[in-house]
């Protein structure tokens, strides 16, 4: 399980930004109690799924001359 402070190493932003992530929707967070963390795995699927999809963002732009 990964807590706030490990995202915040993985993903070099701050804490507080990394307990705004949990937040997002869709992201895979667990409550125990007032702490949040993330299942390992859950995190890397997750992150693997937000660069897809900005990949396919970028993709579909318009380009201009």
């Amino acid at each position: 399980m990964l807590k706030a402070n490990d995202i915040s190493e993985i993903m070099g932003f701050s804490l507080r930004m990394a307990y705004q992530v949990m937040d997002f929707p869709g992201f895979p967070t667990i409550r125990i109690g007032k702490c949040k963390r993330v299942g390992r795995d859950e995190f890397f699927a997750w992150l693997e799924q937000q660069t897809s999809d900005v990949q396919k963002m970028q993709i579909k732009k318009p380009i201009s001359d």
